[in-house]
């Protein structure tokens, strides 16, 4: 039977958990104030004016969060963050959107997701931050976020993920205190990086492993933070005649994903598009392979993928992403854009789009071609993060393709956008809903010890999903009687 994990598990754990976060100052957001930052008290804002965006300050926890102003240092709230990519760079009409992932601490959402999992373990008392170390399998940002919530948060962390990742992921978790176990691989080497847990799970009692691609704090979170956020940018943007056409996102953990339920509750005839790499089309052909689309896994389905919420699943070259990346990036690129017409100011704005946003990108113009979305449709998607993350794959693409040229830039932005075709994008019947969740049973149940009746509960069960989503109001609870008890809020 699904545990929903909104209750006291232990009370002497939780007493330490109180003593840790009140010695180290710590308090405690809850879901409603990351959904709507007006809710937070003003005593934290003004603090928050003196602390910089990365800052390793536990009131950082407060900027997890889609409204963060866009300033490095002592900003506060306004509306979410968005980036409308105009139809001269896309070649199409119907309207592509994207909330921006770069204004959260570390530069990406996924300080929320991992938040989701460790803060109610917390406050019910199955984390003691004293004795425990957070392990955040990963291949990429979730590690990321794990470590510096952990860290804010009063814990150690240790961090599994590729070896192949890019540096500047590696640095920074160097930087930041976190043990880091590099396992074999690329970003499709999922497996590689579970064996890692297995192994902590048997040799190391002191640990607690929050594995995103079955934790349900993670959709939980997006469901209630990042849903609201994406509903809140389409209510700004949207004209008399405009429709709520569809929400793209990539797999990965199946977190993100996740606001396609809350959306479909305010639009039910939405497109949910779920994307991912044509080098490793696991959703669409039961494929398998590597590819360089940083920030999505594959090679499986999650355990906390609603799949029946699941409309269309789309492909993309990871070549096509690594020549636009380039294309938005390098100086001759922006200097093409200019030459077209591209305003400068939307020349700018590219760099808020990493890898995986660019793989987004490309994903909704797919949509919108195969639907035969118009004008008054709009489709919205994620930047998870930015370019600043992957600079080094800049000088790798240099290094191997060279050097960046005005007819490479004619070359990348013809074939590689206005070339975009209604290829390999499928639409999901029922059986084929049902089918990538039967998928489901060679991970998790032959793999990973699940149990094939809580498998089953997640397809046939019409009440289980609304009951893994709508945590936040009893989490909320909690979280304000954590931090009635600590103390801390009541004396900043």
């Amino acid at each position: 039977m699904i545990k929903i994990e909104n209750k006291i598990v232990n009370h002497d754990v939780r007493k330490k958990a109180i003593e840790r976060l009140r010695e180290k100052g710590i308090v405690l957001p809850t879901f409603a104030q990351m959904r709507d930052p007006q809710l937070i008290p003003e005593k934290v804002k003004d603090k928050l004016k003196n602390i910089g965006l990365w800052e390793l300050n536990p009131l950082n926890l407060f900027r997890i969060n889609w409204h963060n102003e866009p300033k490095e240092t002592g900003g506060l709230y306004g509306g979410v963050n968005y980036i409308e990519i105009p139809k001269e760079i896309t070649g199409i009409d119907t309207r592509i959107i994207l909330i921006v992932g770069k204004w959260f601490p570390t530069g990406a959402h996924k300080v929320g997701a991992a938040y989701g999992c460790l803060a109610p373990r917390i406050i019910s008392g199955q984390f003691d931050p004293t004795y425990n170390k957070a392990v955040w399998p990963s291949t990429g940002n979730y590690c990321r976020g794990g470590a510096f919530d952990s860290y804010l948060m009063g814990c150690t962390a240790v961090a599994i993920l590729p070896e192949e990742m890019s540096k500047e992921r590696f640095a920074w978790l160097k930087d930041i205190g976190a043990e880091v176990i590099a396992t074999h691989g690329c970003e499709s080497n999922v497996k590689e990086i579970y064996d890692a847990c297995w192994d902590i799970r048997k040799n190391r009692k002191d640990c607690i492993i929050f594995n995103q691609f079955d934790e349900f704090g993670n959709p939980c979170w997006h469901y209630n933070v990042t849903g609201y956020a994406l509903e809140e940018v389409y209510n700004k943007i949207k004209t008399p005649k405009s429709k709520f056409a569809g929400y793209i996102s990539a797999t990965g953990s199946a977190g993100t994903i996740a606001a396609g339920d809350f959306l479909r509750t305010k639009h039910p005839h939405i497109k949910v598009a779920a994307s991912e790499a044509l080098q490793c089309p696991t959703l669409l052909m039961n494929g398998f392979g590597g590819h360089r689309i940083e920030g999505i896994g594959d090679k499986h389905v999650p355990w906390v993928h609603n799949v029946k919420n699941t409309d269309a699943v789309v492909a993309i070259d990871d070549e096509d992403c690594m020549r636009i990346f380039r294309l938005f990036n390098e100086k001759e690129g922006k200097q093409y854009l200019k030459s077209i017409g591209i305003s400068q100011e939307n020349i700018d704005s590219l760099e808020l789009l990493g890898i995986s946003g660019i793989s987004n990108m490309l994903s909704a113009i797919k949509t919108a071609k195969h639907f035969e979305m118009t004008s008054d449709d709009v489709i919205m998607t994620i930047a998870t993060d930015s370019a600043v993350m992957y600079q080094s794959r800049l000088e790798e693409l240099a290094a191997e393709k060279g050097a960046y040229s005005n007819i490479q830039a004619v070359k990348d932005y013809e074939k590689c956008i206005l070339g975009t075709k209604a290829d390999y994008i499928k639409e999901l019947t029922y059986n084929d809903r049902k089918m990538i969740h039967n998928l489901k049973y060679f991970t998790w149940v032959e793999q990973q010890a699940k149990d094939v009746e809580d498998l089953n509960q997640l397809w046939y069960d019409r009440e289980i999903w609304d009951q893994i989503f709508h945590q936040d109001v009893k989490l909320d609870e909690m979280i304000n009687e954590f931090n009635e008890e600590t103390g801390v809020l009541k004396n900043l």
